[in-house]
């Protein structure tokens, strides 16, 4: 499937589906749980799904009610078990790396595979983490640091010192120690995604585990057994999903308002808001109604010279700089919005980037080249030199650039969306190969934006 999509304006309001991040930590922690729990407002993702699916393996059920509100699991409890089958994650990197540590606390072995994305993905760091706590692994392509992986229990409390640069099994060792009897410590010797570590650290000091963690995240501990009781949660709005609808209405003359924005400090992402109002970005943020109200274009009543206008003009430099290793999953949509923005954006700390579904970093140089775009990569880094469409007269700008084409998505969902809404700002329009991959964490992703007049057509690819 391609989507297409060329310039418009939106209007009116949207909301964005429940975190991913959220629904698959509730998933695990419920499968592990005694009794029955209640997930509320899931995101019914590609990835969520496989996450249910491959709880059952467990010993978990799950119910899901049609309209996926509510999603219903009576957890194993004491009676969990080692996989009776092969774990099949799916496209899911976090399924991966949380379940194959919690897989290593059960006397035998376990195999995990995926589809042809996760089976790119690197395990080698994983395997030598819990080789530490005592589980044997095997990788079972010598010449590939990918799944599919063997892994051998049952791992006992100890000590792990590794990078921790990928955060995701990080937090899978924190939800293994927590059926291990003692307490396990873990030493991160370059942590990174933090903010990710910081939710599950909530998750599991709100079922009655103990859990330490540093301030400088590189010294974390977590005291077990514990057994949780059923929990009943209502799963917030995903911050990586608001970032899409808002970079569109921010380079398109647009007057949007997005609904159930997620106040709770738990996801990175929002980080997101406060870098793009630096560089004249008409946000505004009520806490209370839990609204994001975002101008662009002629309806915005802020820039700099020019309304709506996003530039660099009032940093330090005149560059926009951004540490993203909190939240790298937002590195495709800014290198989007950087292509508008007048001066240089500097997206730096990423290196992990090259790790998520597909290399991040290579592929939004080599497709934002398509477009006319002056980019700069580098190994944890991508630097964009971006023009705004008009001038600080409100004049156009001969020097903004960027034009229409073809990309190719590398069926990854972050690049799907980010290039199907820059189409949104451009007079020629842009194509997006293997579109349908926006699924994985945005089910209905086309729908919702057409529904505040982006009108993004999909076809089927020839």
């Amino acid at each position: 499937m391609k989507s297409t999509s060329k310039r418009t304006s939106l209007k009116g309001s949207i909301s964005v589906p429940g975190s991913k991040s959220h629904t698959i930590r509730a998933c695990l922690l419920a499968a592990l749980a005694e009794g029955t729990s209640y997930i509320r407002n899931p995101l019914p993702s590609a990835d969520c799904n496989s996450a249910a699916k491959c709880i059952k393996e467990l010993g978990a059920n799950v119910h899901m009610e049609k309209d996926n509100s509510l999603w219903t699991i009576e957890g194993a409890g004491k009676n969990i078990h080692l996989p009776e089958n092969i774990i099949d994650v799916g496209n899911s990197g976090s399924v991966l790396y949380f379940l194959t540590p919690i897989a290593s606390t059960f006397a035998g072995w376990s195999v995990f595979t995926g589809d042809e994305s996760i089976r790119t993905r690197p395990v080698k760091h994983l395997a030598q983490a819990l080789e530490q706590l005592g589980a044997k692994t095997h990788i079972t392509r010598p010449e590939k640091d990918a799944p599919p992986l063997l892994v051998q229990g049952p791992i006992l409390p100890g000590k792990v010192v590794t990078d921790g640069r990928l955060s995701q099994y990080i937090s899978g060792i924190m939800m293994a120690a927590t059926r291990l009897n003692g307490t396990t410590t873990i030493e991160l010797t370059d942590p990174k995604e933090v903010p990710y570590l910081d939710m599950t650290r909530i998750w599991l000091e709100s079922l009655g585990v103990q859990v330490t963690m540093s301030k400088d995240y590189k010294n974390i501990s977590v005291k077990g057994p514990v057994t949780f009781n059923a929990i009943d949660r209502t799963i917030p709005s995903d911050w990586e999903a608001v970032a899409f609808p808002l970079v569109a209405a921010l380079i398109t003359d647009s007057e949007i308002v997005i609904e159930r924005i997620d106040g709770s400090g738990s996801q990175g992402d929002e980080a997101i808001v406060d870098i793009l109002k630096s560089v004249g970005g008409d946000i505004e943020w009520n806490k209370e109604t839990q609204q994001l109200f975002v101008r662009g274009g002629t309806k915005s009543r802020l820039g700099f010279g020019a309304s709506g206008r996003l530039s660099t003009e009032n940093l330090p430099n005149k560059t926009l700089r951004i540490n993203c290793s909190g939240f790298p999953d937002a590195v495709p949509a800014l290198c989007v919005t950087a292509c508008f923005i007048e001066g240089t954006t500097v997206i730096e700390d990423i290196g992990v980037c090259r790790r998520k579904e597909t290399d991040r970093i290579t592929v939004m140089k080599s497709e934002l080249d398509k477009l006319g775009a002056t980019v700069e990569e580098g190994e944890d880094y991508i630097i964009i030199h971006g023009h705004s469409p008009i001038t600080s007269e409100g004049q156009p700008n001969k020097e903004f650039q960027i034009h229409g084409g073809t990309v190719n998505s590398y069926e990854d969902h972050r690049v799907a969306m980010s290039f199907a809404v820059m189409g949104l700002a451009l007079e020629s329009e842009i194509v997006v190969t293997q579109a349908e991959c926006c699924s994985v964490s945005f089910p209905d992703f086309f729908e919702r934006m057409n529904g505040i007049g982006a009108c993004i057509k999909l076809q089927e690819e020839t």
